[in-house]
C-alpha cells in the first residue's frame, strides 16, 4: 500500500469519527432517538473498524496526532 493510500484511509477514518461523534450527540439529545439513528451509528462503527483493519494489515495501525506528539516526545 503506497503512503497516499495510506493518508486517504486516516482521512477517511477521522471523517467517519467526526460522523460518530455527530451520531452520538444526537443520539443522546434526542428524547426518543429512533431505530435508523442507531443503525447509521453500527454502520459508521463497522466501517471505522474496516479501515483500522485494512490499516493495521498494511502495517500503519492508526494512531491519533495526540499520540504521535506523545510518542515523539518520549523519544
Amino acid at each position: 500500500m503506497t503512503s497516499e493510500e495510506i493518508k486517504e484511509l486516516n482521512a477517511a477514518r477521522e471523517s467517519l469519527v467526526k460522523r460518530r461523534r455527530e451520531m452520538a450527540r444526537q443520539i443522546s439529545e434526542a428524547p426518543l432517538p429512533s431505530i435508523e439513528m442507531a443503525e447509521e451509528l453500527t454502520k459508521i462503527l463497522v466501517a471505522v473498524e474496516a479501515l483500522d483493519r485494512a490499516l493495521n494489515e498494511a502495517g500503519h495501525p492508526y494512531m491519533s496526532q495526540g499520540v504521535v506528539d506523545q510518542l515523539r516526545a518520549d523519544s
